[in-house]
């Protein structure tokens, strides 16, 4: 290093919430040095979902491997490291133990500060990755877990302005996929399904109070359900693309009109898309094509940094470095934990 040249921040991120295990390094908060995710989806797929036992032994078993492959394409050991960020919540309680009680030995040992991250923060601060953040700014926020839309004026301001009532989109999906007899997990099925299909069926689309940005998603669930049972129980045949394609329909119009009337009232100049459910081809199209409608700024990130990841978190944890932000060492897994809390 030449004298008076700034030394690049390494920020080590760790994300264990749900069934990835993941460890990503992350340069000046930007820059992706390393980014290893190790999935479990083989193992839960005979359960039809995640079983939060076996979640959290695979992590007790990949953590060390994981650790070791991201330093390794990195080119760094943890000398290199300034700071180390993990996922304290929410998810699933044990899984989350792993992580932060991994990043808390890390950081004893290594002496280095330890960051407590929150993951839907991580998942927003994911589309930092692709594009400086423009702030107001609007983020849907689409998941397994969760369906919010979060409401930014600055670097960690979180304002949830809407938030799921039942299932989130995720949720719903892998239910309607399970009804179809898709395998899990079912969003890119029926996403794949929807393109071939003809959205002709009949469903409802939930838009609650007039000035309501909450979403519901559990009327249409069980409308697909009892679209298929009433067809069943009549003897008709229900072209599964079809119905598919009408429960998307459904889903993106409600997401999307939610999106648009929230960016045009808080009139933010950026528009973000986050979440798992991101990955969505149709939600995407569609959300662009409507952020273009009204000549703002949509930001979506790459397919690989729309599951769960740790370079989102340890993105979060960079932002949350340089302002100052630490946590000690009585550090604990917090699955309830809430994103409008100002960073700890």
């Amino acid at each position: 290093m030449k004298p008076n040249e700034a030394k690049d921040e390494l920020i080590l991120g760790i994300e264990t919430s749900c069934d990835e295990t993941a460890v990503a390094i992350i340069k000046n908060g930007k820059e992706i040095v390393a980014n290893i995710v190790s999935s479990q989806i083989e193992s839960h797929q005979r359960f039809g979902g995640v079983v939060p036992e076996i979640a959290s032994r695979h992590h007790v078993e990949q953590m060390t491997v994981v650790l070791e492959e991201a330093l390794e394409q990195g080119g760094v050991t943890m000398a290199d490291i300034d700071a180390i960020a993990v996922t304290e919540g929410p998810g699933l309680v044990g899984a989350l133990l792993i992580g932060v009680n991994s990043a808390k030995a890390l950081a004893f040992a290594h002496q280095k500060p330890l960051v407590g991250v929150h993951h839907i923060a991580g998942h927003i601060y994911a589309n930092q990755l692709v594009a400086d953040l423009d702030f107001p700014l609007l983020a849907l926020v689409v998941s397994g877990g969760h369906t919010e839309l979060v409401y930014m004026k600055e670097h960690g301001s979180f304002e949830v302005i809407g938030e799921t009532r039942d299932d989130a989109v995720g949720e719903a999906y892998d239910k309607v996929a399970r009804t179809l007899q898709l395998p899990y997990p079912g969003g890119p099925h029926i996403d794949r399904m929807a393109a071939e299909g003809n959205p002709s069926i009949k469903l409802p689309r939930a838009w609650l109070e007039e000035d309501s940005y909450d979403f519901s998603f559990s009327g249409l669930k069980s409308a697909v359900i009892n679209t298929l049972h009433n067809a069943k129980q009549k003897g008709e045949e229900i072209v599964a693309e079809d119905l598919a394609a009408s429960f998307q329909e459904s889903v993106i119009e409600v997401l999307v009109g939610k999106t648009i009337r929230a960016m045009k009232e808080y009139g933010v100049n950026q528009v973000l898309l986050a979440g798992g459910v991101a990955a969505n081809r149709g939600l995407r199209a569609a959300l662009q094509e409507a952020v273009d409608k009204e000549g703002k700024n949509l930001v979506i990130p790459p397919l690989s940094l729309c599951t769960d990841n740790a370079a989102m978190i340890a993105t979060v944890g960079s932002v949350m470095y340089r302002l100052g932000k630490r946590s000690g060492m009585d550090l604990n897994a917090n699955p309830g934990l809430d994103i409008e809390k100002p960073f700890n």
